[in-house]
């Protein structure tokens, strides 16, 4: 099981972190490299408006490319399975990889805007189909651990991307194109391991009715002493979908039995993405230079960001089956309203003492432990736990849509936000994550150590009223 996790994490969302992450290293070298290509193609300068143009559109094109990812990766899902759709996604990122890689040696950088572009495809199926298989093949005991691979891998992703693009390695002006490259080497290992592993036990017997196949990997994930009782499981819930085949997600918004499962994914998707993290990665770089630290080491201190992260996704998955997960996300929300209040004042009140830098930077260390702990790693996690078979794809689909569209829009708003309300922007952030916190304390039922079904019967009163 825990090998199974790295096979589908390398290539699933650790592309996701790593592409989001690499992307800021060469940011003056891809500058120059798009001033020389149009000096040479046209024969004149190019003009700067044109130039911040060209590079939102190389920077933000990823997110494009992940909503259509997520958009596909569902069907994908459905129609290769979980392992066959993650092994067809290797090869969306291995052409991304050569594109971006030959855009420097051809002089043409439309092949880094389709680069990107298609990696961003290739992170949109690997972070919708890979928390699908994991939260399938894992037994309900250890579903939450398990599951929490999403989010290490995805941090592992961000903090291996922050080191590989360091000048000592390829965020120099020579090496930036093998640095966009390099994102073919996931892409590789996921291709020579996950062959070694079984299809997900779950679409095997209720998806395809293979009821051998799903047998002998169940044996090979649980071993065959103890597998009889996720075989009971499975069973179970396929008898009671009764041959219900596999919905599309337009279909979940007219089905009155998962509408309250529906929202809370929507609201648990949009409250991750708005929840001011991007901000604190934002801010960061000013309140280190404030702290004094040097501009040219701050890329070093900006690795302790990315270590942060890669700790408490570890931690919480440790911790979620025995802590559960309401107490982990209901407090990660809590803990960050607290430490976007202290940075609102210790940003305001800045200037006037010496002290108060530092405790800028220890709120936002601080601030990203606690995301972390929570929103980051149970989000994923629950809408895996949320829905049965029938609904599972489709409510990724919607979950994935909903984070990139999120993700997309504070992209865009977010320099105004910040231009206009400066440091109490994080007042906004602290109204966003008292209400998400209120919302999964109101709403969401403990699903530790339950199956899909008791989940669902959890969820019934809510949908359908309490005298049913």
């Amino acid at each position: 099981l825990f090998l199974a996790v790295c096979a589908v994490g390398i290539g699933g969302t650790f592309q996701y972190g790593y592409n989001v992450s690499i992307i800021n290293a060469p940011t003056q070298h891809i500058h120059k490299f798009l001033n020389e290509t149009w000096t040479s193609r046209y024969h004149k300068e190019l003009n700067p408006d044109l130039l911040t143009f060209l590079w939102s559109v190389i920077a933000s094109i990823f997110s494009l490319g992940g909503l259509c990812g997520a958009l596909i990766g569902g069907s994908m899902a459905i129609r290769l399975g979980r392992k066959g759709a993650l092994l067809m996604n290797n090869i969306i990122a291995i052409i991304a990889s050569i594109l971006m890689g030959i855009s420097f040696p051809t002089g043409l950088f439309e092949l880094l805007i389709t680069g990107r572009f298609l990696i961003g495809i290739n992170s949109g199926i690997g972070i919708c189909v890979q928390p699908l298989y994991i939260g399938e093949v894992a037994p309900k005991h250890l579903r939450g651990g398990l599951a929490m691979g999403t989010s290490i891998f995805l941090t592992g992703g961000i903090l291996t991307g922050q080191i590989i693009g360091l000048r000592e390695f390829l965020g120099g002006e020579k090496y930036w194109p093998l640095l966009l490259s390099s994102s073919c080497f996931p892409a590789f290992a996921q291709l020579l391991f996950l062959p070694w592993f079984p299809e997900s036990p779950r679409y095997l017997l209720i998806d395809k009715g293979d009821e051998l196949s799903c047998a002998k990997a169940l044996k090979r994930f649980h071993g065959s002493s103890e597998y009889r009782r996720e075989m009971e499981d499975i069973q179970r819930e396929c008898f009671a979908l009764d041959g219900e085949k596999p919905k599309k997600p337009w279909q979940l918004f007219s089905d009155r039995g998962v509408r309250w499962q529906l929202i809370t994914v929507i609201v648990m998707t949009m409250g991750q993405q708005l929840s001011g993290i991007n901000a604190i990665y934002f801010y960061a770089t000013y309140i280190f230079e404030q702290a004094g630290i040097s501009a040219e080491k701050i890329p070093y201190v900006t690795l302790g960001t990315g270590a942060c992260e890669c700790l408490t996704a570890l931690s919480c998955g440790l911790l979620i089956d025995y802590v559960g997960r309401r107490y982990l996300i209901i407090g990660g929300y809590l803990l960050m309203t607290l430490w976007c209040t202290v940075l609102t004042f210790s940003l305001t009140y800045q200037d006037l003492y010496s002290w108060v830098p530092y405790v800028s930077m220890t709120s936002i260390f601080a601030f990203i432990l606690s995301f972390g702990l929570g929103p980051g790693g149970i989000t994923n996690t629950l809408t895996a736990e949320l829905f049965v078979q029938s609904s599972r794809p489709a409510a990724y689909m919607i979950g994935g849509t909903v984070s990139w569209v999120s993700f997309f829009t504070i992209g865009m708003l977010f320099p105004f936000i910040v231009n206009g309300l400066k440091q109490y922007c994080f007042l906004v952030f602290l109204l966003e994550c008292s209400f998400v916190a209120a919302f999964i304390f109101l709403v969401i039922p403990e699903t530790k150590t339950k199956s899909f079904l008791e989940i669902k019967k959890e969820f019934h009163k809510l949908n359908f009223g309490r005298n049913t």
